[in-house]
C-alpha cells in the first residue's frame, strides 16, 4: 500500500509547517497576535507529527514521533536571515510574505489530509480516517487564520 508513503510525506509537511509557524512567530514578536497565535498553531502541527508517526507503524513506516526542533546554529542563521530580509523592505511586507507562506503550506497540508481521508474511507480504516478528520480540521483552521490575517492587513499595508 502506498498509504505509508503518503504518511511519510504528510509527516514531513507537518514538520515543515510547524517550523514555518515558529519562525514567523519569532520574526514578528512585536505583533502579539501573530507571535502568540502562530506559536499555538505550531503546537497543532507538532502534535500531528506524533500522531502520524504512531499510525504510520501500522503501514510499515518508522517515523520520528518528535517534531523537529531548530538547532542553535539554525536559529542563529534564521535570525540573521530575518534581520537581513527586514532590511530589504518594510516589516509589514515581510509580514504579508510570511502569512502567504503559512497559507500556502497549510493549504498543501490540508490537501494531503483530504487525500489520506479519502483513501482511509475507501479501504475502511477507521483509525486512519479519525486521525485525518481530526487533524484536517485543525489544519483548515491554520489556513483560515492566515487568510484572515492577510485580509485584515493587506489594504492597510499595501495602500499606506
Amino acid at each position: 500500500m502506498k498509504i505509508g508513503l503518503a504518511l511519510r510525506e504528510l509527516h514531513r509537511a507537518e514538520n515543515d509547517l510547524a517550523m514555518e509557524l515558529l519562525q514567523v512567530s519569532e520574526r514578528h514578536r512585536v505583533d502579539h497576535e501573530t507571535h502568540h497565535i502562530a506559536r499555538d498553531l505550531a503546537t497543532w502541527s507538532q502534535r500531528h507529527v506524533g500522531e502520524i508517526a504512531e499510525v504510520a507503524r501500522q503501514y510499515g513506516e518508522d517515523l520520528d514521533p518528535e517534531p523537529e526542533h531548530e538547532s542553535t546554529i539554525a536559529r542563529t542563521v534564521r535570525d540573521k536571515t530575518s534581520e537581513l530580509l527586514g532590511r530589504e523592505g518594510p516589516a509589514e511586507l515581510l509580514m504579508l510574505r510570511d502569512l502567504r507562506g503559512i497559507y500556502t503550506k497549510a493549504s498543501g497540508v490540508s490537501v494531503d489530509w483530504e487525500m489520506l481521508a479519502q483513501a482511509a474511507q475507501g479501504i475502511k480504516h477507521s483509525d486512519l480516517l479519525a486521525l485525518a478528520s481530526r487533524c484536517h480540521a485543525e489544519t483548515l483552521r491554520q489556513v483560515r487564520w492566515a487568510n484572515a490575517r492577510i485580509k485584515e492587513s493587506s489594504t492597510q499595508i499595501l495602500v499606506s
